[in-house]
C-alpha cells in the first residue's frame, strides 16, 4: 500500500486521488476502502481491472454532501493480494457485506460498474432493505453468452492466466481500449499502479476466470440466483451507458432497460466502457439529479 502511495506522489496524482486510506481486516487479509464526507451513504463498486481510482472524480464531487464509500475488492487497488484465495463472486459479495455491516450503512445509494454490478446486485437481492437507490454503469448481473473473443481467450486455463499475469494483457489494454478519449499518461499509470507484477495481478486473472460461461461453472448459480430476483427490486434505478463499449455493448443496455422499463436510462453514444472518463460531466449531473 505504501508503495502505491509513493507512486501516486511521483506521478503527481495527489490532487486527483487525495483520499485517506482505511482498512477492514477480513480474516487475515486487509480490505482497503475510501470513506470521505458525511451524510447519506453512496457506495461505489468497481470492476476489473480497475480499483477505487475509477471513482476518484465522483468521490470529490459527492463527498461534500454525502458519505462516499469505495472499497478496493480483495486483490485490487490497495487491498491485500493473497495468492491462495477464493476470488469468486460469492467471496466479493460477502466481503462487501462485511464492510457494510462494519460501517453500519443503511439507506445506501449504490453505484456499480463492470464486475461491481454482479457484486452490488448480489447484495441488493439479498439485503434490499439496506439500499435506497441504484445507479447502473456499463455492467451486468446475470449470465450471458455475449463475451468478446479476446476476453474469452484470457479465461482459458494456464495460458490465459499467463497472458494476464506475465504480459499484463488485461489491465494494460484497458487503459486505451475502454475510452474514446485518450487518457492522460499519468491517469493511465494510475490505473496500472496496483497491477505491476505477476503476484499483484492475481485478482485480475481470477476475475476473468470467474466469468461463468458454462452452467457447471461455480459462479453460474450465484449469478443465476441474482438474476432471478432482479425484477422484484423496488429501488429506483438510473442507467447511464457508454455506447462505445466493446464488452458491455448495446445488448446489455437493452437487457437492463427490459428488466427495468421504469428506469431513467441514458445512452452516451461517444463514451466507452469507462463512461466516467469519457462522459464525466454528463454522468455526474444525471446522478446529482437522481439522488438530490
Amino acid at each position: 500500500m505504501n508503495a502505491i502511495r509513493e507512486k501516486i506522489k511521483e506521478l503527481g496524482l495527489e490532487k486527483v486521488y487525495p483520499f485517506r486510506s482505511h482498512f477492514l481486516q477480513l480474516e487475515k487479509h486487509n480490505l482497503h476502502y475510501v470513506d470521505e464526507g458525511q451524510g447519506k451513504p453512496i457506495l461505489m463498486l468497481h470492476g476489473n481491472p480497475t480499483w477505487s481510482f475509477y471513482y476518484r472524480n465522483l468521490i470529490q464531487t459527492f463527498s461534500p454532501k454525502f458519505r462516499t464509500i469505495v472499497p478496493d475488492h480483495m486483490g485490487c487497488g490497495m487491498s491485500d493480494k493473497p495468492q491462495d484465495y477464493d476470488y469468486s463472486l460469492e467471496t466479493h459479495i460477502q466481503n462487501t457485506y462485511q464492510l457494510i455491516r462494519f460501517l453500519g450503512l443503511s439507506k445506501i445509494t449504490l453505484i456499480v460498474h463492470d464486475w461491481g454490478g454482479a457484486i452490488g446486485f448480489g447484495l441488493v437481492t439479498r439485503y434490499p432493505e439496506l439500499f435506497e437507490k441504484i445507479v447502473i454503469l456499463n455492467t451486468a448481473a446475470y449470465p450471458s453468452e455475449h463475451i468478446p473473443q479476446r476476453i474469452n481467450l484470457l479465461r482459458q486455463g494456464k495460458f490465459g492466466e499467463w497472458l494476464t499475469r506475465k504480459w499484463n494483457l488485461f489491465a494494460w489494454p484497458a487503459t486505451f481500449m475502454t475510452t474514446t478519449k485518450a487518457l492522460p499518461k499519468a491517469i493511465k499509470a494510475g490505473y496500472l499502479l496496483p497491477y505491476d507484477s505477476w503476484d499483484n495481478r492475481v485478482a485480475v486473472a481470477r476475475f476473468v476466470q470467474d466469468i461463468p460461461m458454462e452452467r457447471d461453472h461455480k459462479t453460474w448459480k450465484t449469478l443465476n440466483d441474482i438474476e432471478s430476483k432482479l425484477r422484484s427490486l423496488p429501488q429506483p434505478k438510473l442507467i447511464l451507458w457508454g455506447g462505445k463499449d466493446f464488452c458491455f455493448n448495446h445488448h446489455f443496455f437493452e437487457k437492463w432497460v427490459e428488466i427495468y422499463p421504469e428506469a431513467n436510462a441514458h445512452w452516451f453514444a461517444k463514451a466507452g466502457h469507462y463512461v466516467l472518463e469519457d462522459a464525466l460531466d454528463d454522468v455526474s449531473t444525471k446522478i446529482w439529479e437522481f439522488i438530490k
